[in-house]
């Protein structure tokens, strides 16, 4: 039997030493395939994953009564078609197989009670020998980014993931309605990761531009390489052709942090251009194209209309904003 951290003060110590990675399934297929990505992510001992489904308070729920004190007794034995408990049991067995949660995996619920829907949030953790833990959270919220955003208050976590469906799963919009991903992006502290057309193996493409944010940007990135044993790449854009040696040496430095990292760099690459088009164009040879933010917080990120938040709104794959 595995022993539970009940203290908060315990339990906040010791996801300080996780690394915890918050996905949001909607029931697309793009979703799972952020859930497939989060498992490469999260396959080492330090790592926990939390699946998540945001439900607006009280949908399909008036009937209330019963069928809510039973959904409370055991998530995962719902009789029910209630919003989003599909897509997490689906996202679970990605993680976990049957067999394997039977034979090394406990297993425990909890709820919480929120006014004015009479479910509330409700959550399963599984947890094994070593203390890692894959968590489902079916949880209600005002809106879909409100839900994500309090959850990762909840954490902390080290990257949220969404999977860019495009269309709606369960719910009337996707994940990747602009307003939902582009409030995630721009509020959320920890690294944010948009999943869409989604091909492992392509390497990871990292975009520096000589700022001190872009250069911590690729110890990060090395670090979520490792994970996955992806290839690095890296990339600067030159506006024009009186900045292309400043371009250059944007790259230099940036093979040489990495060499220093202990990786060594595949392909690196310096063109001319708009930043924004450039980066979409080479990021299509890759996995991910990978930023870092501006290092503004909030709404000043919003107002700066950052070339990282571009790209990841109009590029045609996956892209990664590290922070």
């Amino acid at each position: 039997m595995v022993e539970i951290i009940t203290d908060p003060e315990a339990l906040a110590e010791h996801r300080l030493t996780r690394f915890r990675i918050l996905v949001c399934v909607d029931g697309s297929e793009e979703s799972y395939k952020a859930v497939n990505y989060a498992a490469e992510v999260g396959k080492g001992k330090d790592a926990d994953i939390v699946l998540l489904y945001v439900r607006p308070l009280d949908q399909g729920l008036r009937t209330g009564g019963l069928q809510v004190r039973v959904a409370r007794e055991n998530m995962l034995n719902w009789g029910l078609e209630l919003p989003g408990i599909q897509y997490l049991k689906k996202a679970r067995d990605v993680l976990i197989s049957n067999e394997e949660l039977a034979v090394n995996w406990d297993q425990h619920s909890a709820h919480t009670d929120i006014a004015g829907d009479p479910l509330g949030d409700n959550k399963i953790a599984y947890i094994n020998a070593d203390n890692k833990a894959i968590v489902l959270k079916l949880k209600t919220a005002s809106s879909i980014a409100a839900g994500i955003l309090d959850q990762y208050d909840l954490g902390p976590y080290q990257m949220i993931i969404l999977g860019n469906s495009g269309a709606a799963g369960g719910i009337s919009k996707s994940l990747w309605d602009p307003a939902i991903a582009e409030k995630v992006a721009v509020h959320a502290p920890c690294s944010v990761c948009v999943t869409r057309n989604l091909e492992m193996g392509k390497g990871m493409l990292l975009c520096v531009d000589g700022s001190d944010r872009s250069v911590e940007m690729l110890g990060k990135a090395v670090d979520v390489a490792n994970r996955v044993g992806a290839d690095i790449s890296i990339m600067s854009v030159a506006l024009d052709g009186d900045s292309e040696k400043e371009a250059n040496k944007n790259v230099s430095q940036g093979i040489k942090k990495l060499n220093g990292l202990g990786v060594s760099v595949k392909n690196n690459l310096v063109v001319v251009g708009n930043p924004v088009e450039e980066i979409i164009n080479n990021g299509l040879d890759y996995s991910f194209i990978v930023l870092a933010d501006t290092g503004k917080t909030g709404l000043k990120r919003f107002f700066m209309g950052s070339v990282a938040f571009k790209v990841m709104e109009y590029a045609n794959n996956s892209v990664m904003i590290l922070r």
